[in-house]
């Protein structure tokens, strides 16, 4: 008889996969359905970038790699890192994986003993928690609130550091709430962090590039260089460059700790695809003209979300600084009755009776750690977009 390992018994399957693949197999019974789940871009990969990619394999790059990513990759690492956010890295202190998911779990794995602490804010990307639980850490939530924008405050990360803490993961601009972090900010929890040498920080900057009404990014390394030798700064091609499929994830870091990094990769994975290196490379090396305009399109499109899910009866939706995601409370629904007569009495019961009723899928906020609110990924086009906020009227309509 199959018996899974005590230390996946701990884990949860991700519930976005899990709502995007609710939405496919409804779809595939003939229902109309929109599905609002999934985090990726709908804009296709630059064409720079997939001729790169074809070259490379005109070219014969198709054999293994550096198991953490090879020297030309690594360089055009060093020199965003630089270009971008003021951050001088060797390339011995770069880490490249295949997806920004590996790069965590590689760092995780590589630094944390039973019963070490991670302090995560909550609402929280779904993978956080469950990737420390597998590393055999323990995940410390702690709640946001949207009176504070979704964001950690320092007095609250004063409070959940305790002797057992080994990192803090911060996620800026935030999946799922949107939420960013002003230099200020980021100023005040540094302060904490400088008062606990024994606490890292591993910073998710993946949606870096989407940022809105003039907001400035800085990661938190940049605005507090006592931290840089505590501090894995983790971005990828994902999102900026619509590469979601092509799986590059890479970090920069202290040499130490990207030394034990590449030992758990070697072990694991290995290394990343050698074509979407080559296109990786092509991506941070070629031109950057189109990320602003693209960032301009999602935020109109979070502008029309924004608007709509606000004229919902019984929702508030506030309005994020960055990423595709918005979150939005559903705490003026609980308690209310659908036509069929099942009771909203949670965010889980809202977005399934949602996606029964109007063929709209989004994620629950119980999966990212903080009810009563669900995640819409606004990564689509504005007539979708249109059309799926309308249903959600209709469906907050209905319920008395």
């Amino acid at each position: 008889m199959f018996t899974e390992s005590a230390a996946l018994s701990r884990v949860k399957p991700s519930a976005t996969i899990a709502a995007s693949a609710k939405a496919r197999a409804l779809k595939a019974a003939g229902r109309n359905v929109i599905s609002l789940a999934a985090g990726e871009p709908d804009f296709d990969t630059p064409d720079n970038i997939k001729e790169a990619a074809i070259k490379a394999i005109r070219d014969g790059q198709t054999k293994y790699t550096d198991a953490d990513g090879m020297p030309a990759l690594k360089e055009a690492i060093v020199a965003k890192f630089a270009r971008e956010n003021g951050l001088t890295y060797k390339t011995s202190q770069v880490h490249v994986a295949p997806g920004g998911k590996p790069v965590i779990y590689n760092a995780l794995v590589a630094t944390l003993n039973p019963g070490d602490e991670v302090v995560i804010p909550a609402p929280y990307w779904v993978s956080y928690p469950d990737m420390v639980l597998l590393a055999g850490g323990e995940p410390v939530a702690v709640a946001t609130s949207a009176e504070n924008g979704f964001k950690l405050q320092a007095a609250d990360l004063e409070t959940a550091i305790t002797p057992r803490t080994r990192w803090l993961i911060l996620n800026s601009p935030s999946n799922p709430s949107g939420a960013a972090y002003t230099r200020a900010e980021l100023k005040a929890i540094a302060d904490v962090l400088l008062r606990h040498p024994q606490v890292w920080v591993l910073t998710d900057d993946m949606y870096e590039h989407l940022v809105f009404d003039d907001f400035e990014f800085t990661t938190i390394a940049q605005v507090e260089p006592a931290l840089y030798d505590r501090t894995l700064t983790m971005n990828g091609v994902s999102k900026a460059y619509a590469m979601t499929g092509w799986r590059i994830g890479y970090a920069a870091g202290p040499e130490p700790l990207i030394k034990a990094m590449g030992k758990v990769i070697s072990q694991t994975t290995s290394n990343p695809a050698s074509i979407s290196q080559f296109a990786a490379v092509e991506a941070l090396n070629g031109t950057q003209d189109f990320i602003k305009p693209n960032a301009k399109l999602f935020q109109g499109r979070r502008d029309l979300v924004v608007s709509m899910l606000n004229q919902a009866s019984g929702l508030h939706c506030p309005t994020p600084e960055g990423a595709f995601y918005v979150y939005p409370s559903c705490q003026g629904l609980i308690g209310k009755t659908t036509p069929g007569g099942k009771v909203i009495q949670s965010d889980e019961d809202f977005a399934m009776e949602l996606i029964e009723a109007e063929g709209v899928s989004v994620v629950h906020g119980a999966a990212f750690g903080l009810s009563p609110f669900f995640r819409i990924s606004y990564a689509t086009s504005n007539a979708i977009l249109e059309d799926a906020c309308q249903r959600i009227q209709r469906f907050c309509a209905s319920l008395k």
